[in-house]
């Protein structure tokens, strides 16, 4: 058994703010879930904070690329660091968000070490770049794309790396059936399994399908991203963009045990819940539970 460790990683840096004058939530998170008794429901070991930068966007405006880069590409190498560490140490790192820009310190740590593979639980493909889009800003909807190389150098390119990820070596669960993405990520071959399929062939065999594929001898190992709002809003209010038709708890579970539990997952980063839209606190709840039943 290796030692789960648990890494906070509460940045914010990737979405934009809900509201004027204010900052987005889920650098909330890990606290949130640390006070559910996540580690000790894990029996996991303290992996300590990664401390972002602060959150400001200056005089950023639409059209000049990624806001928060400059923050954003210091604190990738940062916590990649700390993620490297582990995975070579053969623990199996869980690192609490945070935005799911934080996933990019994952891909450069994994990047720097071998060839790793990525599945994905997210409402969304999260694949906005100057190719699809001229409204390219917010990270946290772009960290696929920037993961594989497409957009803005100093995001793409830290350590002269890029791509962090192939397109080949990603898996993405739990898109919405009308996602705008998906043409364009199936000319690229990279598969993409919807709400709608993943009901009509089990979320069970789904995931051994995918741990199959991804336990190949091309790839070193495979790190798996869980963004909260794969699940629905019925259960999952609590997030950034909230999007219906999600996944229900159990289908999660069912999803994510069987890639958590492989011998080649090399962790997983857990995204994007936001306490301050969770005032009685069911969604975190949930979404704690879920993880601690898919690692324990």
């Amino acid at each position: 058994m290796r030692n789960i460790v648990v890494i906070d990683a509460p940045s914010n840096l990737g979405l934009r703010p809900p509201a004027p004058g204010t900052v987005p939530g889920c650098y909330k998170l890990a606290g949130a879930l640390r006070e559910r008794g996540l580690l000790r429901r894990l029996k996991a070991f303290e992996g300590g904070v990664v401390v972002p930068p602060r959150y400001d966007r200056g005089d950023w405006q639409e059209g000049n690329g990624v806001f928060n880069a400059a923050a954003i590409a210091a604190y990738t190498p940062k916590l990649a660091d700390r993620i490297e560490r582990h995975v070579r140490a053969g623990d199996l790192p869980v690192v609490l968000g945070g935005d799911c820009s934080i996933q990019l310190g994952a891909a450069l740590a994994l990047r720097r070490i071998g060839r790793y593979g990525l599945a994905a639980l997210d409402a969304s493909a999260d694949f906005r770049h100057p190719g699809n889009s001229d409204r390219v800003g917010a990270a946290g909807g772009e960290e696929l794309a920037l993961a594989t190389g497409r957009g803005q150098d100093d995001l793409t390119d830290l350590e002269g790396l890029r791509p962090y990820l192939r397109d080949e070596d990603v898996r993405l669960f739990g898109i919405r059936d009308g996602d705008e993405d998906r043409g364009e990520l199936g000319a690229l071959r990279i598969p993409t399994v919807t709400v709608g399929e993943l009901r009509q062939w089990g979320a069970a065999d789904v995931a051994r399908s995918a741990v199959t594929s991804l336990e190949n001898a091309a790839l070193d190992g495979f790190w798996v991203h869980l963004d909260a709002d794969v699940l629905d809003p019925s259960v999952m209010p609590a997030v950034d963009s909230p999007d219906d038709d999600g996944l229900h708890p159990d289908e999660l579970l069912a999803l994510l045990r069987p890639l958590v539990r492989s011998p080649r997952c090399a962790g997983l980063n857990v995204t994007i819940y936001d306490p301050d839209l969770d005032p009685d606190g069911t969604a975190g709840d949930v979404l704690t539970d879920v993880v601690v039943a898919a690692l324990g």
